[in-house]
């Protein structure tokens, strides 16, 4: 295969539009260069940002379909803002994640694409992740660098979402134009040869229209991970026409592009005895595995919306959103694999390689109206609407021939790069396979139709009403060619379609027995219709799922919530338990039926805003007992190496184990303190229980503490520098683990240097 992609000339691209950026910026000064010395100057308003409020504190969602403010919501969600952000020095999603409990992250594995792939309480969130509002399609590595905050909704709530969001979803919202000018530039220098630039500039263009545009160029290698890059760039221009007036018009354009040598970690130990658990191998944390010359991963992202307001009168407001996105993911990633019994024994391992070549394409449109109004002495705080969208999925993969055939490891697979010593990897190795493109291919197709209704009846200070109502027309449709197991030879082709309709439902009743405080209960439902994820490149419909009835979710929820010290801080408390139903396992002979059950209980603590002005705190514990009900059938004997003979089929044989990705208990804790007016320090800790990667709980990763630590000094109202140290340890932990394997070595210790410009 000749594999050529054109080079972005991203450095120029970044190094133009930042000197257009600072010459528009400096228009103004510059109008004013030839003024009489005795000519009174006009000087503009300059707005001081110092210790704010909801720094760290968000008190509504940015969302229209929560119809009441957070401390009134029935429901547990976590804003995690632009402030926590920035003071902990995140550099991707994942990064930001990380300060809230109750989220752990899934691998890329049994056909899911390498992205991102949040567990929240216990259930895969892979596509419920949203971009203000509205769904987000396609696998990807999502950027901050255009995000203004992150939203994590928990519990099942599809009468929000629509499709999906069984343990919760994330909605992230992105930076849009302001009635101010600004200008922020960021240049990050780290270990590990870290680079990141970015700059963000609004300006005021006439009456009523504001533009605004954020850059990135981003370059790494991973600490404490030998042979592993990552790369990026991005740009996102938005502007807004119509502020303060009653119809308004935002237009966003948001363009990603990825360039990464991607890492899957350390090999399981090589355990075959039935009771064993497997855990990664005791060797050096910057053992990579993979191939410099072969594995990569490339991506872009474009996304393009358009979003207009019209306010019919003062408590009447009609919107319309449309966005449209299209989606690139191609990777040719190396599996350390411990398939073949004797490899790691003998000090070696297999690379086995996985890859994907895919297009996604899709466009959502989403309509609501907004209103104000009371029926006799209750006030309706209502908002209903319709969406409907459509995603299509082009996967073409590669065909992989190793240099030497099979894959029990000998001195022949080492000579040709498809094996490699376990304790002294070579990932320079000259690797003497081949890659052609597959035959096989497939396509998938979804369109979604839905009307929903949500509304706060609330008949006095101290009580309210929540309810939502959506009902979802999700339709799916594969297509495609499959070759023979292990050849490239096409052996037949699929044509599989799937119906669902479903209605789901949240009811919440909430109590404030003082004005900084609410008490409520809650219940909600979502549904996991199959093909659900096809989007995201994962669990397509196939012939054993193609009549299945889609997957059920309830969500039991009492909590509360307080706002103290003048309402700059909040304390949140809630006690829940998630079923999910109607799950798709197999039955005794094989079939797949909806039969499964699984089951999380939990409670969760949070505390977010300022104790004092200068002290801020961001911080949660969640507890989560996750339990595998009824799994179906299972091989409860399932090692590597084991053939056809030494299967071990039972019934329910994964009955009583633990929900896989699941930590019991994880703990969240950020803060700053202020110490000088000009000086900030901050540190903060996490810490994540034991979790095991399958439904047998055969395979584990251990608990892990990480320790962080910043410092920020403002030089002047111009200048400020951050440091960073994350993982202040150097704790040698995993932040994935595969359901066989392998499992994922999260970065070493890392400084990072901010120098930031305001302008």
């Amino acid at each position: 295969m000749s594999r050529q992609i054109p080079e972005p000339n991203s450095p120029r691209l970044f190094a133009s539009a930042l000197g257009a950026a600072v010459t528009a910026l400096s228009l103004p000064a510059a109008a004013g260069a030839g003024r009489p010395a005795d000519e009174p100057v006009a000087l503009d308003a300059v707005t001081v940002v110092g210790d704010q409020q909801e720094a760290y504190k968000a008190d509504e969602s940015a969302s229209n379909k929560y119809t009441a403010p957070l401390r009134e919501t029935p429901k547990s969600v976590t804003v995690i803002t632009d402030q926590v952000i920035r003071d902990t020095g995140s550099l991707s999603l994942v990064d930001a994640l990380r300060t809230t409990s109750g989220i752990t992250f899934g691998a890329g594995e049994g056909g899911n694409p390498a992205g991102d792939r949040p567990i929240i309480r216990g259930f895969n969130a892979e596509s419920d992740t949203f971009i203000d509002g509205l769904r987000d399609v396609g696998s990807q590595t999502r950027e901050i660098f255009n995000i203004e905050r992150i939203e994590v909704s928990k519990g099942p709530g599809s009468a929000y979402t629509g499709a999906g969001s069984t343990g919760g979803s994330l909605n992230l919202i992105s930076k849009t134009a302001k009635q101010q000018d600004f200008g922020d530039a960021s240049f990050t220098y780290g270990s590990d040869q870290t680079r990141r630039y970015t700059l963000d500039v609004n300006r005021v263009l006439a009456d009523n229209v504001a533009g605004r545009l954020n850059l990135l160029k981003h370059e790494a290698n991973v600490a404490g991970r030998d042979g592993v890059e990552v790369r990026r760039w991005g740009v996102a221009p938005t502007i807004t026409f119509g502020f303060d007036t009653p119809t308004r018009a935002t237009l966003s354009y948001y363009h990603l592009e990825t360039d990464d040598i991607p890492d899957y970690g350390l090999p399981l130990t090589d355990a075959t005895a039935p009771d064993s658990v497997r855990k990664p191998v005791a060797v050096d944390r910057d053992n990579f595995y993979g191939l410099s010359n072969r594995d990569y991963r490339d991506s872009t992202t474009d996304a393009g919306t358009l979003k207009l307001e019209h306010d019919l009168n003062d408590s009447l407001t009609l919107l319309n959103t449309t966005r449209v996105v299209r989606t690139t993911l191609d990777y040719i990633v190396t599996t350390p694999n411990d398939s073949k019994t004797g490899n790691l024994s003998q000090g070696l391992v297999y690379r086995a390689p996985k890859s994907r070549n895919s297009t996604s394409e899709g466009w959502v449109n989403q309509t609501d109206l907004k209103a104000l109004f009371a029926t006799g002495a209750i006030e309706h705080s209502l908002v209903t609407g319709v969406e409907i969208s459509r995603e299509g999925v082009h996967n073409r993969a590669y065909f992989i021939s190793p240099g030497t055939a099979g894959s029990t490891c000998s001195p022949a697979h080492v000579s040709s790069g498809d094996c490699t010593s376990l304790s002294n990897p070579d990932h320079e190795a000259a690797w003497t396979g081949s890659i052609t493109d597959s035959n096989a291919f497939t396509d998938t197709d979804t369109d979604t139709l839905s009307a929903y209704i949500f509304d706060t009846l609330k008949f006095d200070e101290r009580w309210s009403l929540n309810v939502g109502l959506r009902y979802d027309d999700f339709e799916t449709r594969a297509s495609g060619v499959t070759v023979t197991r292990g050849t490239n030879t096409v052996d037949g082709t699929t044509e599989l379609e799937n119906k669902s309709h479903f209605w789901s439902y949240q009811l919440g009743l909430v109590f404030n027995p003082l004005p900084n405080g609410s008490v409520y209960a809650a219940w909600s439902t979502s549904a996991n219709p199959v093909g659900e994820t096809a989007g995201e490149g994962a669990s397509n419909i196939a012939v054993a799922t193609e009549e299945l009835t889609p997957e059920r979710n309830r969500n039991y929820e009492v909590g509360t919530k307080w706002d103290f010290f003048d309402d700059r801080l909040g304390v949140t408390a809630a006690l829940f338990r998630t079923e999910k139903t109607n799950a798709r396992v197999l039955e005794a002979d094989g079939t797949t039926s909806n039969i499964g059950e699984t089951r999380v209980d939990g409670f969760e603590l949070g505390l977010n805003g300022q104790i004092t002005p200068k002290w801020n705190a961001f911080a949660s514990y969640t507890y989560l007992d996750g339990e595998i009900v009824e799994s179906g059938r299972v091989d409860v004997n399932a090692r590597p190496g084991n053939g056809p003979a030494n299967v071990d089929y039972v019934v329910g044989g994964a009955n009583g184990n633990d929900i896989p990705n699941t930590a019991q208990n994880s703990f969240s804790f950020w803060s700053t303190y202020q110490l000088t007016p000009v000086l900030t320090v901050g540190g903060g800790a996490n810490y994540v229980d034991s979790r095991f990667g399958d439904v047998t709980n055969s395979v584990e990763v251990p608990s892990y503490w990480r320790y962080d630590a910043m410092a920020a000094y403002r030089v002047s109202k111009h200048l400020d520098l951050q440091l960073n140290v994350q993982n202040l340890t150097d704790k040698r932990y995993f932040d994935q683990v595969y359901t066989s394997h392998m499992a994922h070595v999260a970065p070493g210790r890392t400084a990072l240097l901010s120098t930031n410009f305001h302008f």
